[in-house]
């Protein structure tokens, strides 16, 4: 995978997940071949979830540090705090200090707010919006950067103005052309390209670089050509498709016919991967 990603360009990774901690062993080796390919690993992300001591953590982050890792991103955020205490994501803190390994917080505006509550365990999202007002969840899109996509698009489907699927194709009349924008791109686990960091979609890495062929990849053709409006068609002719009465975006109309061609009527291709995440979302 270094290597096609090397063949087109890049030279610079981030490591997310999941949570790579969990396979510490498999971190450690994907920042040897990282150095090996001389790819910069920009950082490596973590929830905080797998500490549980401060010298093991340490020992833990000074081998990763000599496998090349110099920066962590530590995720900070209400979201977290719902399964992850705060006591842990400070203990994460602290070992990179005493291990020399630089502290990217993501984000360090949600810290005060997330520790005023007891640390020792986890705290309800509605335990946020008793403390600090009804509307703190509307508030938050405009405090860090959401992808609007996956769970977000549940998340903040009660915050955002509402339409209806034919208003959602008006709008969006044009293609899809963020599926070819390569500013920001993630690669998963199984090898595959997910174009427009739209998870769900998936583009084999032997494919890679392009074109990518309309008969290997119908679906993702179809929204780059003819967008949501196109897909919605194709759904209600082929798959039966039955559509909720609004959505916040295209973006979740699409989700919406992409688990119901997997889920509901099992359609296997290799653009809709992995399967897990229909399963899960």
């Amino acid at each position: 995978m270094l290597e096609i990603i090397i063949d087109m360009g890049c030279r610079s990774i981030h490591i997310g997940g999941g949570e790579p901690f969990l396979n510490s062993d498999g971190l450690n080796d994907v920042l040897n071949a990282a150095m090996d390919a001389d790819v910069r690993v920009e950082y490596a992300e973590t929830n905080s979830s797998w500490y549980t001591d401060h010298h093991e953590a340490v020992a833990l982050l000074q081998r990763l540090g000599r496998a090349g890792l110099g920066t962590l991103l530590i995720s900070i955020s209400p979201f977290h705090n719902e399964h992850i205490p705060f006591y842990k994501v400070k203990g994460v803190i602290a070992a990179c200090r005493d291990a020399g390994i630089e502290v990217f917080p993501w984000v360090a505006e949600f810290f005060p707010e997330i520790d005023s509550f007891d640390d020792q365990r986890p705290h309800r999202f509605e335990e946020y919006a008793e403390a600090f007002g009804s509307d703190y969840l509307d508030r938050i899109p405009s405090r860090y950067w959401i992808h609007f996509g996956g769970r977000a698009l549940k998340t903040f489907s009660r915050s955002l103005p509402a339409y209806t699927p034919e208003d959602i194709c008006l709008r969006n009349r044009h293609g899809c052309g963020e599926l070819c924008d390569t500013s920001h791109f993630h690669v998963d686990l199984f090898g595959n390209y997910i174009p427009g960091l739209c998870s769900g979609l998936a583009i084999r890495a032997e494919d890679l670089p392009g074109p990518v062929s309309k008969t290997g990849y119908p679906i993702l053709n179809l929204l780059y050509t003819e967008g949501i409006g196109g897909l919605y068609a194709m759904a209600q002719e082929l798959y039966d498709f039955v559509p909720n009465d609004s959505y916040i975006s295209k973006c979740q109309l699409c989700l919406h016919i992409r688990r119901h061609m997997v889920i509901d009527r099992g359609v296997e291709s290799l653009e809709l991967q992995p399967n897990e995440f229909y399963k899960n979302i």
